[in-house]
């Protein structure tokens, strides 16, 4: 395991271990708080693996009211508290501290309502995303967000990272399929946030909400917008010799107005993974494979299918094959959702990593990664979505081997800071968590990070709620709050202070 600065346990909490727990199983009786060692050890990590941390003590919930308890008592009594989801988060924000209650949000699972005629689902966080599709599929109803793990992952941890998937460029992400919240504080404190009505009133809270990694509050409802099916989806397989041509074509496609369903890329050792696990029918003799998807009115997908393989031709595809049944269609995306478990086939270790980019520069980035591998000694396998820009390479390497993960975190630290060089970002869909907590000044200004930490405060003074992530250098509430005063006048006087 890599050494990795968290936060320093208390003392006087770890001191009061006995008395803690007694008073969560108050709250949370019998199996729902988890005190013993064996059965804290399945939260000792998440989808991060590299990092590793017994809990304090594990509490699981049945009830609103069992939340806003369990989060008022910590508050009071000033105890850490880390919200966790399914625990499929690749950026370390569930990662436990050694002084905190781990609040697992798994047995939240019930969908509480579905309202076809405002087109929403109800749905408390521990729904797994694929649920509320099965749950709506029959009337002719999805829901358009779908990370790889969808089978999986939990919506209140899709609103934790603000989660996307390979339909995240034509539909949006989590942000922006989401309609209403409801919030647990600190405080215990259960606030709401939207509906299901189209725009809230007032301050964007949603906004402040989805992607915050659990630093604002404890998510216990979401109502999640659902769409139509659409009439035809079709995919189209398109092969290219060389990866950069491949990332050429992406930009293309969307210069020419065309907005895929979806429009995913693999390289080289993505491809044969994926293709030696499922089966999908990939093209074994091309160095870069795009998955594009159209869907909407069958004349229009046609025709639009057309044009997506001229321009591919026109990039120097080698591979064309457009799906012919739905069947065919599922298959082509199987190979693509599987391609992380494909390639933990053909590597004892590998570390996902999560970066936005522009389009036009993915030619460029595809370059200088296949250098950052040659600089560091390890493979790299790509699978990113192309359409939006968000890179996802897998950085292949055996932690069994001295300094080899060290070696990984150097290339993975290298490849964020590359995305951020070219104007991107250092995270798409994973959030920050501990993964890129230190990279944060790579990307933000000091003075952007304390802005930043000061809506923590408005929600979170005493840094109880996941402390130890996002943000590299943590600041007082009462640092960041002072104000100067000059000659006894507050600057702009005229703005309206509560």
């Amino acid at each position: 395991m890599s050494s990795l600065a968290m936060p320093a346990p208390e003392a006087a909490t770890l001191a009061r271990r006995a008395e803690i727990v007694a008073a969560l199983r108050a709250i949370v009786p019998g199996e729902g708080t988890v005190d013993h060692e064996t059965g804290m050890r399945p939260y000792e990590t998440d989808g991060l693996t590299a990092y590793r941390q017994m809990p304090f003590v594990v509490v699981l919930p049945e009830t609103v009211e069992q939340v806003a308890a369990v989060l008022r008592y910590c508050h009071e009594n000033n105890i850490r508290v880390v919200p966790r989801g399914a625990g499929t988060s690749l950026s370390g924000g569930a990662l436990p501290l050694a002084d905190a209650v781990l609040l697992s949000m798994m047995r939240f699972n019930r969908i509480l309502d579905i309202d076809f005629d405002n087109r929403t689902a109800t749905v408390q966080p521990g729904v797994t995303n694929l649920a509320v599709t099965q749950a709506v599929a029959h009337a002719g109803f999805y829901y358009a967000p779908d990370p790889s793990s969808q089978i999986a992952c939990s919506i209140g941890g899709n609103v934790a990272e603000n989660s996307g998937g390979v339909h995240c460029l034509k539909y949006g992400l989590t942000t922006n399929n989401v309609l209403g919240l409801e919030v647990v504080t600190i405080e215990g404190e259960v606030l709401r946030f939207g509906g299901k009505h189209l725009d809230q009133e007032g301050y964007d809270w949603l906004a402040f909400m989805v992607g915050s990694e659990g630093l604002l509050g404890v998510v216990t409802e979401v109502t999640v917008r659902i769409l139509r099916s659409p009439e035809t989806a079709r995919a189209v397989l398109i092969g290219f010799p060389d990866a950069e041509d491949a990332g050429r074509c992406v930009a293309a496609i969307i210069a020419a107005g065309i907005i895929p369903g979806g429009m995913e890329m693999m390289d080289r050792p993505a491809i044969h993974a994926a293709e030696d696990f499922v089966h999908a029918g990939y093209p074994r003799d091309v160095d870069a494979l795009l998955i594009v998807e159209l869907d909407g009115p069958q004349v229009e997908v046609d025709h639009l299918l057309g044009e997506v393989e001229r321009i591919g031709r026109a990039h120097g595809a080698t591979h064309c094959r457009v799906s012919e049944s739905e069947e065919e269609r599922a298959t082509f995306w199987a190979g693509r959702k599987a391609a992380f478990p494909a390639v933990g086939r053909i590597s004892p270790d590998y570390m996902c990593m999560d970066g936005t980019i522009p389009r036009r520069e993915l030619p460029t980035v595809l370059k200088r990664m296949a250098e950052l591998s040659q600089k560091h000694g390890l493979r790299v396998a790509n699978v990113f979505h192309a359409g939006d820009g968000n890179l996802h390479p897998l950085i292949l390497f055996d932690a069994n081997e001295p300094g080899e993960l060290d070696r990984a975190e150097a290339f993975g630290a290298d490849i964020l800071r590359l995305c951020v060089e070219v104007g991107g970002c250092l995270t798409g869909e994973h959030g920050v968590g501990v993964e890129k907590r230190d990279l944060m000044d790579a990307m933000f200004s000091e003075d952007d990070l304390k802005q930043q930490q000061r809506v923590k405060c408005a929600f979170d003074a005493g840094h109880l709620l996941n402390p130890g992530k996002v943000f590299p250098t943590l600041h007082r509430c009462a640092e960041l709050g002072r104000m100067h005063v000059h000659h006894g006048q507050l600057p702009f006087p005229d703005i309206p202070r509560f």
